[in-house]
């Protein structure tokens, strides 16, 4: 598949058009936040009151939609998205539990019936058996998670920090590109597109330890794709870096 193949059909978006991906894309990353804030928390009563009206602004977003089979959806990406924030947290940041964010899930689920839980299930499934359903969804995700972990490893003063995290970065987006064969590169491509548009923009820090371990974090991929991947994701990220140096042209 080349830059030019068109994206194959996404299936679900009669039940969750890009605006609603991309929004629940957000939601998870906002929500992975609030709770990986809180399970900092020493006051047991209090954090259990925050997580609780947590857990109901999730269940009220996911039951506006419109059918039983745009809840379920809804739930689907949400779940999907505090799992792969979970999963790249722990990776990163060597974590062996993340229990504010284990029960909100459980909580979550835990208010279905047998219908609804099923309905979940074949939504949440897939999202994992076809690339393209969902699209916008993933691409909107995965980049806000490789690019907080970039941002992580770029303010890194010590070659030692940023390396805790150059390596569990690098194993995430070649992961990508291997459990979705057709378009995790475009994941990938997106994600190396914006944090490159990061280090052009004057308002971006990253440490000089940062920067290195960026250029390792591209070696490493270079060497570890086959190299006519690599080549068409370095062309469709810097397409999407010229996109924004012209546009960043015109505004001024």
């Amino acid at each position: 598949m080349s830059i030019s193949t068109p994206l194959p059909e996404d299936t679900l978006t009669a039940f969750a058009n890009t605006d609603t991906q991309r929004l629940a894309a957000r939601m998870a990353q906002d929500v992975f936040a609030s709770t990986f804030r809180e399970s900092a928390a020493t006051d047991m009563a209090a954090l259990a009151e925050r997580m609780s009206a947590l857990e109901q602004q999730c269940h009220n977003w996911t039951q506006a939609a419109d059918s039983d089979d745009g809840r379920a959806l809804r739930l689907a990406l949400l779940i999907s998205g505090l799992d792969q924030w979970g999963l790249a947290y722990s990776q990163a940041f060597n974590l062996t539990a993340l229990p504010a964010l284990t029960a909100l899930l459980g909580a979550l689920r835990n208010r279905q019936d047998a219908q609804a839980e099923s309905r979940f299930q074949h939504y949440f499934a897939r999202l994992e058996q076809l690339e393209g359903d969902a699209i916008d969804f993933k691409v909107e995700l995965r980049r806000n998670i490789h690019l907080a972990l970039w941002n992580a490893m770029a303010a890194c003063e010590s070659t030692e920090q940023a390396r805790h995290i150059l390596q569990p970065l690098g194993g995430m987006m070649l992961a990508v590109n291997e459990r979705m064969p057709q378009l995790g590169w475009r994941l990938l491509a997106d994600a190396l597109a914006n944090i490159q548009v990061c280090l052009l923009d004057e308002s971006g820090a990253a440490t000089p330890v940062g920067r290195e371990s960026t250029q390792q974090l591209f070696e490493s991929l270079q060497h570890a794709l086959p190299r006519e991947r690599y080549q068409e994701i370095m062309a469709y990220s810097a397409q999407v870096v010229m996109a924004w140096q012209q546009a960043r042209r015109q505004a001024h």
